[in-house]
């Protein structure tokens, strides 16, 4: 992640449900050439309502053979999940970077679940992302509907006492939004990015084009992800990111592809 922030690129993150996606996801970075983060849901998988539980090692070895095996480099996140022993099996099974997320608890108690965390996942060499403000849903059902919009001073001092890698803001992105476009506030970003000196990652589903393209260059790189929109967005960004534009594909000297397609995905150098 520190080489995107110094290169000035986008990391994107890429949500699989199973082999085939997963494997969509390894492919497609391959024939771009595109540095990027697969992984799984920890709050889908850790929902207690499946007849049979789920078996977070298999995941965990699943998302490991596909990063080392990859021809690029590929993190293996373990995404927004509520539950902290998850969360802390997470670490031990493999994965490199894992999100507590609850937006039911309160803002104090949250710190003191992120810190614990984030101290046990530093001695395992595990990167920890975490969330200040909460995405309004694009969809019925999914999240709690309105969202509040990320304060910069308040994300400050959550960075601080929590000791994480990377911060996931809210600033007008939406949860699970499949369809049209959502202005960013640029502003809000930019504040955040002047007082937090973190890697920044923004979630949700496609801000407008060209809103996405200017974040990216202005706030050094961002990465969006689509979650709880299943396979269906999977395959959509499989299949942009097979045939990106060439004005979205931001190609260094090197012939490295330094960016997402803007119109699915705005990334922030995670």
């Amino acid at each position: 992640m520190q080489r995107a922030v110094r290169g000035g690129y986008a990391v994107g993150y890429f949500e699989s449900w199973n082999i085939e996606s997963l494997q969509g996801v390894i492919d497609a970075a391959e024939q771009t050439r595109s540095p990027i983060i697969a992984g799984f849901n920890g709050g889908f998988l850790s929902g207690h309502d499946w007849l049979a539980g789920e078996r977070l090692s298999w995941y965990a070895a699943l998302g490991r053979a596909a990063a080392e095996s990859a021809a690029v480099p590929c993190g293996l996140l373990f995404n927004e999940c509520p539950s902290d022993d998850w969360v802390a099996l997470a670490i031990k099974s493999g994965f490199n970077l894992v999100m507590p997320a609850d937006s039911s608890a309160p803002f104090d108690r949250y710190v003191e679940r992120v810190s614990a965390l984030a101290r046990l996942a530093h001695a395992h060499g595990v990167a920890v992302e975490a969330e200040v403000g909460e995405l309004p849903s694009g969809v019925a059902g999914h999240g709690s509907g309105g969202g509040s919009r990320t304060d910069p001073s308040l994300a400050a001092r959550f960075v601080s006492a929590t000791g994480i890698d990377l911060l996931a803001v809210s600033v007008g992105n939406v949860h699970v939004k499949v369809d049209g476009t959502q202005d960013l506030d640029l502003g809000r970003l930019a504040e955040i990015h002047r007082q937090v000196k973190l890697p920044l990652v923004l979630h949700g589903g496609r801000p407008s084009r060209a809103r996405s393209g200017q974040m990216t260059r202005e706030a050094l790189a961002y990465r969006a992800t689509a979650s709880g929109a299943a396979q269906v967005c999977c395959r959509e960004r499989v299949r942009h990111l097979q045939t990106l534009d060439d004005d979205c594909r931001g190609t260094r000297s090197d012939g490295q592809v330094c960016t997402a397609h803007s119109g699915l995905w705005s990334f922030t150098g995670c």
